[in-house]
Order: C-alpha cells, then sequence, then structure tokens
C-alpha cells in the first residue's frame, strides 16, 4: 500500500469514528504478538541499521466513539532484541546500554490521546506516556495511527492495526554506551494487529 493509499485508507477507516457517542466505553483488545514487534532504527559508524523487540503483554482498549479515552498498555521483550548485526545485538543488549539481564522488559503506558484538528488519527494523533526502559521512567509521545483490515466494511472494527512512531533519547535512560559509535537518538515504529476480544 503506497503512502498515499495508505492515507486515504485511513481517513476512510476512522471517518465513521469520529463523532462521539454517550455511554460508550472503550472496548478491549486482544493483541496478536505474531504480528506485532517494536521495530527501530538507530545510527552505527554512520549508517542506518534496522532491529525488533517482539511484545510481551499488552492490555489495549479503543473507544471506537471517543478515540481520546482509547489507552495503551504494551512491554516488549528486551532480552530478546535483535538487530541484523551479532555484535551490535549483543553490545545493545549489554550493560552499558540496556542491560538487558537486569531490565529484561521495556513498558510504555499511554496517559493521553490528542486528536488532530478533525477529531481523527488521520488528522494527526499523538499518544503522550510513559516509557520505562532501565528502571528509569520518563514522558514520551508518538505520533498514533490506527487502521481497519484491508478490505473490511467500515462498521467491522473487528480486528485494527496500530501504528506508533516517535524518537527517544537513549541516554535520558541511562543507555549510554557506545556513544562513539552510535549516537543518542533512537526513532521507534511499533506495529501491532489487535483484535476485540468480546
Amino acid at each position: 500500500m503506497t503512502p498515499l493509499s495508505r492515507r486515504a485508507f485511513v481517513i476512510a477507516s476512522v471517518a465513521t469514528l469520529a463523532a462521539p457517542a454517550l455511554g460508550a466505553a472503550p472496548q478491549p483488545y486482544l493483541i496478536d504478538r505474531s504480528a506485532s514487534q517494536v521495530g527501530f532504527i538507530f545510527t552505527l559508524a554512520g549508517n542506518a541499521q534496522r532491529g525488533t523487540m517482539p511484545v510481551s503483554a499488552a492490555d489495549i482498549r479503543i473507544d471506537t466513539d471517543n478515540l481520546a479515552a482509547s489507552t495503551v498498555d504494551v512491554s516488549v521483550d528486551a532480552a530478546r532484541a535483535r538487530t541484523g548485526l551479532f555484535f551490535a545485538t549483543q553490545a545493545m543488549k549489554s550493560p552499558e546500554v540496556l542491560d538487558a539481564g537486569t531490565y529484561p522488559t521495556i513498558r510504555f503506558v499511554s496517559k493521553q490521546v490528542v486528536l488532530g484538528g478533525g477529531g481523527r488519527l488521520s488528522d494527526g494523533a499523538q499518544l503522550h506516556g510513559d516509557l520505562t526502559l532501565r528502571g528509569v521512567t520518563r514522558p514520551v509521545s508518538f505520533a498514533a495511527f490506527l487502521y481497519r483490515k484491508p478490505g473490511s466494511a467500515e462498521s467491522d472494527l473487528s480486528e485494527l492495526s496500530i501504528q506508533l512512531r516517535g524518537q527517544i533519547s537513549r541516554s535520558a535512560f541511562g543507555a549510554s554506551g557506545y556513544t562513539d559509535l552510535v549516537p543518542d537518538p533512537i526513532l521507534l515504529d511499533v506495529r501491532a494487529v489487535i483484535r476485540r476480544s468480546r
């Protein structure tokens, strides 16, 4: 799907979700772990490198009538982080960076969903919350996107895809090793498939 067609799909997907309704409550969704992961991009010696971390637990509640009331609580397994380079993977999980042996879990808990001007996720929504990494908790923000399953009816919200994009400072969490090889900012690209549990 091209960026243009994806944007058109997002607009169509959430247009029916834009109008708040009284009495609605966030619905629990179960995450498909096999189709969900945290992707990250870092620069190593001037070259962009990619890696992934699997999702270990998630509590996701989507209020389709009032998207601003939705919540996300996701944990990932830092001990199973992977990059395309063995030595980079080992260095990343070492005590100088993630210290995955001591802190195997990275957790994000949302605090606020800020919709765009049109009240839709397609208008540039922001998801604000707390990220805990190496035992340090700091506020972070992500650009948030929500998609229906391609080909599904507008009223079918049983399966949704979530994408979160943002940048964090690893040194702010104490993951400051190897700065001579890897600059501080890390780009995160979280993708998850969720299904309504009831």
